[in-house]
């Protein structure tokens, strides 16, 4: 397998923490390939770890677009280039979500017929596997038609990452029944109702999406991304909480202690760094995004997502299924 190209300088912690990370995955056996400048090896120990060099990076708070056409030797474009020239099999970056995309899209292109790529971000599902939610923030406004497409597309991933032969699909909306929802929801209603290589349940509300109603969550850009951070939010709270209430009382500290070797697997199935990072899907090659305040161990999970998303040839079977549809 060609080296998953890691973008070493994307993210809060970069470099630290995803050369950290990268190491961790190659040291399990995943080639990897960093992409930063040629002095990486000066600031952070890079573990003899190849290099792409890179003489220039994409900032958080940079215009995505124009920081990708701007910043031609970014260590983002290099990373997407490696993808497409052959010298990587996938690229995975903490960065610029939308300087991630744009270059992913840029330079790998988009898999032929595909309308938009969506972004496909892995909800936990407390006792249960977890929710895939898509598009979770790469296209705002959207066509029922791209709609439909995020749903084959979707199944295709969940297929392959959890393993399940017919994930079930719902369109997130106001109400379950088939009318309810505004233009765009009703018109991808009959569209997906129809459509073929997916199981369409039919509508699913906000509360679905972290129960063990469907496998995947299709929606708007905008709609899920909001959905996304109202939940990473609140599961942040909730653990706040909890941490706060054992520490209130010094008596609570023996209850605590009893109760962590049952707390800390729920804690694990819950937080994002477990599952790595989300798959842009729809792009003509593997493109991971982490999330920005990434850890080493986050890292590490994307890093070992990218190379099972290569290794069961997710692009190749959406590229299959788009032509067989189109």
């Amino acid at each position: 397998m060609l080296p998953v190209a890691v973008d070493a300088m994307g993210g809060d912690h970069a470099p630290d923490a995803i050369v950290a990370g990268a190491l961790l995955a190659a040291d399990s056996g995943i080639p990897v390939v960093l992409v930063g400048p040629a002095d990486l090896g000066s600031r952070v120990d890079v573990g003899g770890l190849p290099l792409i060099e890179a003489s220039e990076v994409i900032e958080m708070d940079d215009d995505p677009a124009q920081g990708v056409r701007r910043k031609k030797d970014s260590s983002l474009v290099r990373a997407a280039e490696a993808v497409r020239d052959g010298v990587a099999s996938a690229m995975v970056s903490a960065g610029n979500t939308g300087a991630t995309m744009a270059s992913a899209l840029l330079r790998m292109g988009r898999i032929r017929g595909v309308g938009r790529p969506a972004i496909a971000t892995i909800i936990p599902v407390p006792g249960s596997r977890p929710t895939v939610l898509l598009d979770a923030g790469a296209n705002s406004e959207v066509q029922a038609e791209w709609l439909v497409q995020f749903a084959q597309m979707g199944s295709i991933f969940f297929q392959h990452r959890f393993d399940e032969p017919s994930p079930r699909v719902g369109l997130l909306s106001i109400g379950e029944e088939p009318g309810k929802g505004d233009s765009l929801r009703k018109e991808a209603y009959g569209l997906l109702d129809a459509a073929p290589g997916i199981d369409f349940i039919g509508n699913v509300e906000g509360r679905d999406v972290m129960a063990d109603t469907c496998d995947v969550v299709v929606t708007d850009g905008f709609t899920g991304n909001v959905v996304l951070k109202t939940l990473e939010g609140a599961m942040r709270s909730v653990v706040g909480a909890l941490g706060a209430a054992f520490a209130s009382d010094p008596g609570n500290a023996a209850h605590a202690e009893a109760l962590l070797p049952s707390l800390l697997p729920l804690y694990t199935s819950l937080d994002p760094e477990t599952y790595g990072g989300a798959m842009l899907l729809g792009t003509d090659g593997v493109c991971i995004i982490s999330h920005g305040s990434s850890t080493s161990t986050a890292m590490a999970n994307a890093i070992g997502v990218a190379r099972d998303m290569v290794e069961a040839d997710v692009v190749g079977s959406i590229a299959s299924m788009i032509a067989a549809t189109d």
